[in-house]
C-alpha cells in the first residue's frame, strides 16, 4: 500500500509538473538582427520569417509565448541556463549540437553563400586562388564550421557577430570575402550596389529545427506537430513567401 501511495504520488508530480510547465509562457530565444530571419522594424517590432512562424506554431499550440533576445555566442549556455525554453534562431543540426541539445524536425534548408565586393574576381573553389584570402564568417555557425573545416589552412577566418559588421569590414576592404547563409547574402549584400555573389551556392548540413533541452521530449512532440500542421494547412508558405522568391521547406 506504502509503495502504491508513493508511486501515486510521483506520477501526481509529474502530471502536476506538465501542467504548471503548459501554463507559463513558452521562451523562444533568437539572436537579432539577422534578417530576415529575425529582425527589428524602425518601430522597435520584432519580426522576420522565424518570428512570424514561431508566432503560428504558439497559435497552433494554443500556447501563450514570450520571445527573449539572445547573442549567438550564449544561445545553447542560455538554454541550459533556462533563461528560455528553445531556441528557433536558425539554428543548424550538427552531431556536436544534438549532443547537447535535442532538436525538433528540421523547418527549413538554406545554402551557404559567397559574397564579395563587385571588383573582386575570384575562383572560390580553386585552393590556390584562395590561399591568404581573408574571410568573414559568423562565429559558431555551419558557415564558420565549413570555412574552418575545408579552408582554414589557406584563408584567414575572420569571425563576427553580426552580418553588419562583416559588411562593413567588407566594405572597407578588411575583408576579401564572407561566406554567410544565403537568403542573410542576399538580404545584406545584395541590396547593396557594391557587392555581389561569387560562385554558386553550397548544400550544408541537415537544415534548420528548433533545440530544446534534452528532456523536454514532450515539448518536442508539440512543437513537431505543430510545424507539420503549418506546413499543410498553408500557413508556413504564406509565411514564407512574404520573405523569400524560393522554397525554404523541408
Amino acid at each position: 500500500m506504502k509503495q502504491f501511495l508513493i508511486a501515486a504520488g510521483c506520477i501526481l508530480a509529474m502530471v502536476t509538473g506538465v501542467a504548471q510547465a503548459q501554463e507559463r509562457p513558452l521562451r523562444i530565444a533568437f539572436d537579432v538582427p539577422y534578417e530576415p530571419f529575425e529582425y527589428r522594424t524602425p518601430e522597435g517590432e520584432l519580426t522576420g520569417f522565424e518570428v512570424e512562424l514561431a508566432e503560428a506554431m504558439c497559435k497552433e499550440m494554443n500556447r501563450e509565448c514570450d520571445f527573449v533576445v539572445q547573442a549567438w555566442d550564449g544561445m545553447i549556455p542560455g538554454l541550459m541556463a533556462r533563461k528560455y525554453d528553445a531556441i528557433m534562431s536558425s539554428m543548424s543540426i550538427t552531431e556536436q549540437r544534438a549532443k547537447r541539445v535535442l532538436f525538433s524536425e528540421p523547418y527549413y534548408r538554406t545554402p551557404g553563400g559567397w559574397f564579395a565586393k563587385k571588383s573582386t574576381s575570384v575562383d572560390v573553389t580553386d585552393r590556390s586562388a584562395m590561399e591568404g584570402r581573408v574571410v568573414g564568417v559568423q562565429r559558431g555557425t555551419t558557415m564558420d564550421n565549413y570555412v574552418t573545416e575545408n579552408l582554414g589552412n589557406i584563408v584567414e577566418v575572420k569571425r563576427y557577430t553580426t552580418a553588419d559588421d562583416m559588411r562593413l569590414d567588407l566594405e572597407s576592404d578588411r575583408l576579401d570575402l564572407v561566406f554567410v547563409d544565403y537568403p542573410v547574402g542576399e538580404e545584406y549584400f545584395l541590396t547593396k550596389d557594391n557587392f555581389r555573389e561569387i560562385g554558386e551556392p553550397v548544400k550544408l548540413g541537415e537544415g534548420v529545427a528548433v533545440a530544446m533541452r534534452k528532456r523536454d521530449r514532450e515539448l518536442a512532440k508539440e512543437i513537431n506537430k505543430a510545424l507539420e500542421t503549418l506546413k499543410n494547412d498553408g500557413t508556413y508558405d504564406t509565411i514564407m513567401n512574404r520573405y523569400f522568391d524560393y522554397s525554404i521547406k523541408m
